[in-house]
């Protein structure tokens, strides 16, 4: 079994979600603030592999949610930038297991990873925030 250093945004139920199927595989899960992490370009880039810059965020995030930042049409290099400001733009969660780096949590790919064994969830979606078209979204912790 791995284990999973894992970023996630403290309080989101699907990041919990996450947590408890990688738990119950066997992994051990050590669990990190993804917002108040002190990121820099060159240690967040690896996360994303050679997916599209458009699948670097998080469609729930308020600025992308409320029309405010277009992310398909943002370069790598202004991308990051964003992220660096504004870490809820960041498509969660971030997984790294010995080295390797991983963004998003579809469980097939997970399993082909590192393995989900019986603990898999059905067709849920365990990325797109269930609270992101409520009348009161999650609320943002405040960054040191």
């Amino acid at each position: 079994m791995a284990t999973v250093v894992f970023y996630e945004k403290p309080g989101c139920a699907n990041n919990t979600r996450q947590k408890v199927l990688l738990a119950a595989a066997g992994h051990t899960v050590w669990a990190r603030n993804l917002l108040t992490e002190r990121w820099t370009a060159a240690r967040l880039r690896p996360f994303f592999g050679d997916l599209p810059v458009s699948e670097w965020f998080n469609l729930s995030a308020p600025r992308i949610r409320d029309g405010l930042l277009d992310h398909t049409r943002v370069t790598e290099t202004e991308a990051l930038v964003l992220m660096l400001a504004d870490p809820l733009l960041i498509r969660r969660p971030l997984m790294e297991v010995a080295g390797d780096c991983r963004v998003g949590f579809d469980q097939e790919a997970v399993a082909a990873w590192i393995g989900l064994g019986q603990s898999k969830i059905g067709d849920d979606d365990l990325e797109t925030c269930p609270r992101a078209h409520a009348a009161e979204p999650c609320q943002v912790p405040a960054r040191p």
